[in-house]
C-alpha cells in the first residue's frame, strides 16, 4: 500500500532537517526476493570483478544500468513508498540519474567519505540537484558495512577531504528499508568486519530534471527495452519534458520524437 502523504513529508522534512532518512520496512519482501536472486545473474552476464581503487573498493563488486538487465529493476525508481519521497526533496520532474548494485564482501575497508554532488560545480549549501537512496537487499549493520553518514552535513559550505577522517553513524536496517538522503550528505560505504557476509544494497540515484544524469540513460538502455516502460518510467528515464522545455526535441518530448508515441502517451512536465 502506497505510503500516506503525512507520512511522506515527515520523512521529507527530516532530509531537510539531518540530510538523511530511513523507511523501514519499505519494500514488499517478494520484490526484494526477486532483485536478490536476479542480481548474480546480471553479475555473470557482465562478468562483473571487484573494484581496484579506495572509493570503489577492493571487494565490493557493482552492477550499472540495472534497468537495461531486467523487467525486475523496473519496480525501483518507481516504487510508491519511495518516490514520493524523492519527488519532495527534488520535485516532479526528477530523473534517473543511475541504479547499480553495490556488494560489500567481508573484509573491505570503509569507502572514504563523500557527498554525491561534489562533482557539480555550485557554491554551497545548496538546494538539493541529487537524492539517492540504497535499498538494503540484505540487512544492513555496522559489522557488514552499513552506509556511513555524517548527519546534517548536507547544510555545509564545502564539501569533505577525500581521505580524511570524519565521525560517522552506521545506517544500521533491516533487508526492505530504505536509506534516502541529500546530495550533499556527507556519507560513504561502511568497513565490512565480518568473515562471511557480503553486504547487498542497490542504489537508486535520482537527479533534478535541469541537470545531467551519472548514467545516460537515454543511450545505455535499448529502445526496445524502454519501449516497453510505463509512462512515468519513461519519463524518469529522460523521455520526458522538464518545465515544458528542457530535454526537447524540435518542440516535442523524446518519447514523441524518438518513440513515435503521441504527446498525450507522453507527458510533459510542467510541474517542476
Amino acid at each position: 500500500m502506497p505510503m500516506e502523504k503525512e507520512k511522506i513529508q515527515v520523512h521529507v522534512d527530516r532530509i531537510e532537517r539531518d540530510g538523511y532518512t530511513i523507511v523501514e520496512n519499505a519494500i514488499e519482501p517478494d520484490l526484494i526476493e526477486s532483485i536478490a536472486g536476479e542480481l548474480p545473474r546480471v553479475a555473470r552476464e557482465c562478468n562483473i570483478a571487484a573494484g581496484n581503487n579506495p572509493f570503489e573498493g577492493y571487494k565490493t563488486t557493482r552492477a550499472g544500468n540495472l534497468l537495461a538487465h531486467g523487467k525486475v529493476f523496473e519496480a525501483i525508481p518507481v516504487h510508491p513508498n519511495i518516490l514520493p519521497i524523492v519527488e519532495g526533496v527534488l520535485d516532479n520532474g526528477l530523473l534517473v540519474s543511475s541504479l547499480s548494485s553495490i556488494s560489500i564482501g567481508p573484509g573491505e575497508a570503509a569507502q572514504p567519505i563523500h557527498s554525491d554532488d561534489i562533482l557539480i560545480p555550485l557554491e554551497k549549501p545548496h538546494r538539493a540537484i541529487i537524492c539517492n537512496t540504497m535499498w538494503a537487499i540484505t540487512d544492513f549493520t555496522d559489522e557488514n558495512g552499513a552506509t556511513r553518514i555524517v548527519p546534517g552535513t548536507h547544510k555545509l559550505d564545502h564539501s569533505p577531504q577525500y581521505g580524511k577522517t570524519y565521525d560517522s553513524i552506521p545506517a544500521v536496517m533491516k533487508r526492505g528499508s530504505v536509506l534516502v538522503w541529500h546530495g550533499s550528505l556527507w556519507h560513504g560505504g561502511g568497513a565490512n568486519r565480518t568473515a562471511d557476509q557480503v553486504r547487498v544494497g542497490v542504489a537508486m540515484n535520482y537527479c533534478a530534471g535541469y541537470i545531467r544524469q551519472q548514467e545516460n540513460q537515454q543511450l545505455g538502455i535499448p529502445r526496445e527495452i524502454v519501449k516497453q516502460f510505463s509512462p512515468r518510467l519513461k519519463e524518469l528515464a529522460g523521455y520526458g519534458v522538464y518545465n515544458g522545455l528542457i530535454g526537447s526535441i524540435c518542440g516535442k518530448s523524446p518519447a514523441s520524437a524518438i518513440l513515435g508515441e503521441s504527446e498525450s502517451q507522453s507527458l510533459l512536465f510542467g510541474r517542476g
